[in-house]
């Protein structure tokens, strides 16, 4: 904590303190976007419908006790794509999203889930809010499309899943209401209601469940996954590069049984001088042919393996990123924004300090220095309300640490899935194959029709005459 310690203030003077935070901003909000208010908490109870609150054991309220099976068992959100774009001039995309445990499905367009996101980080600017993947306008094709899908279906999976926003109704309206005006229904949610530090019972004692080195605690979290975030980040791009080879190998496959059924489909009569062996080059055509169709088997097979290990493992490693960058987003605002601006108001605390100083120097108007005075009060409540948000925000950044490591045995889900898929996968085509093998027999008709069967080729791979 940068700065001298503040003697505590009445509650009515960090409620005035919160009013003032606003004039700390360097950059306004929006003009569409709800600005926070410092209304009473009892108002806020009153106005947002079942307030949010982290399942906690009892004693110390820092602590979270969830396990990764109970927060996916939260619920499961389907995005999916639909292929009538409307809009008269302007194209959009527009996806159906499908929630289990609200039994719903609604019509949204990537602006809906921007507006949300939006929401989110007024709320729960202390929390870790996904970020959404980047907005195309102009030259979208269908590989950015079917990203971006993957992408968003990641983003509200997380947000569904996260204990706080679960319970929140700005989640209930996005998944749940049906009507054209989302956007607006979405910040109306918000509009009378401040953020989680003004809602929050224990917002002011913070503090008082923080451990000491919770600073060296926080640096050493943030380092570790970091190198989490790296190491994920890197099984990401080796996993995206088997899948895509099992896709690429199904292709080569299937090209290569339809060149197989391309010669024993070829027409072109043989001529005079190889008469001879007519007979064997039609029986052989023939068995080229036939073989085509167990190359699409084998391509079939490949292509599943890719697709599988696509969704079951890829998807689940970016899940897992989305997460950690999450986190890693969280850290930086913690550090750019309360803690920044924290540091600004006690510069500005001491700049007016040494005009008060001066002014008294001076012998000013009594005016002049009241006014002084009555400034240097607010800038104190301000300061002692930027304190305490420090506080709230470390408190935040420790639980959703620990919702980090809840998400950790997530690896072992991955692990096991790419076990499977390849076991899954080489035991389908090995079968495939062995079927394959006796059809290769009439391939090696030797004289007077006599069966040759393939000797194994030696290391140079040629069959010796």
């Amino acid at each position: 904590m940068t700065g001298r310690a503040m003697d505590p203030l009445p509650a009515a003077a960090v409620g005035a303190a919160a009013e003032a935070e606003a004039d700390e901003e360097e950059d306004p909000p929006a003009a569409d976007q709800p600005t926070p208010q410092a209304i009473e908490p009892q108002a806020i109870v009153q106005q947002a419908a079942a307030p949010s609150r982290m399942q906690m054991p009892q004693g110390n309220p820092l602590l979270l006790s969830h396990t990764l099976q109970e927060l996916l068992a939260r619920d499961t959100v389907q995005v999916e794509l639909i292929p009538e774009k409307k809009g008269l001039f302007l194209k959009h995309v527009e996806y159906e999203v499908s929630s289990q445990r609200f039994k719903s499905s609604v019509y949204r367009r990537y602006n809906d889930f921007v507006v949300f996101q939006e929401m989110l980080l007024h709320k729960f600017p202390y929390r870790m809010v996904p970020a959404l993947p980047p907005k195309r306008m102009l030259g979208a094709d269908r590989e950015f499309i079917e990203a971006r899908r993957r992408a968003l279906k990641r983003f509200v999976n997380l947000v569904a899943r996260h204990p706080l926003f679960s319970e929140d109704v700005v989640l209930k309206l996005f998944l749940s209401f049906s009507g054209s005006d989302v956007q607006n229904k979405l910040k109306e949610s918000a509009q009378c209601v401040g953020d989680e530090f003004l809602n929050c019972k224990l917002a002011t004692r913070a503090k008082d469940f923080l451990p000491a080195d919770i600073q060296a605690q926080f640096a050493i979290s943030r380092e570790l996954i970091r190198n989490i975030y790296n190491s994920f980040h890197k099984l990401r791009d080796r996993a995206e590069r088997i899948a895509s080879r099992a896709i690429d190998n199904a292709a080569d496959l299937l090209i290569f049984g339809k060149e197989l059924s391309a010669i024993g489909s070829d027409t072109t009569p043989l001529p005079s001088w190889a008469a001879l062996n007519s007979s064997t080059w039609g029986s052989l055509k023939q068995a080229l042919k036939g073989l085509s169709v167990e190359f699409a088997l084998l391509a079939d097979k490949a292509a599943q393996q890719g697709k599988q290990e696509e969704n079951d493992v890829v998807e689940k490693l970016n899940l897992f990123l989305d997460l950690l960058q999450s986190y890693k987003d969280l850290c930086e605002r913690h550090e750019k924004g309360v803690l920044h601006k924290h540091q600004r108001a006690l510069h500005k605390y001491s700049l007016m300090k040494r005009q008060m100083m001066s002014a008294a120097a001076q012998n000013r108007e009594p005016e002049s220095v009241e006014q002084l005075e009555s400034r240097i009060v607010e800038q104190e409540n301000a300061i002692q309300t930027m304190e305490l948000r420090n506080y709230f925000s470390l408190y935040c950044l420790h639980q959703e640490t620990q919702l980090i490591h809840v998400y950790l045995p997530l690896t072992s889900h991955i692990l096991r899935a790419f076990v499977n898929s390849q076991i899954q996968g080489h035991k389908e085509m090995s079968k495939v194959w062995n079927d394959l093998r006796p059809k290769l027999s009439c391939l090696f008709a030797g004289p007077h029709s006599a069966l040759t069967p393939p000797c194994s080729p030696p290391e140079d791979g040629l069959c010796p005459h």
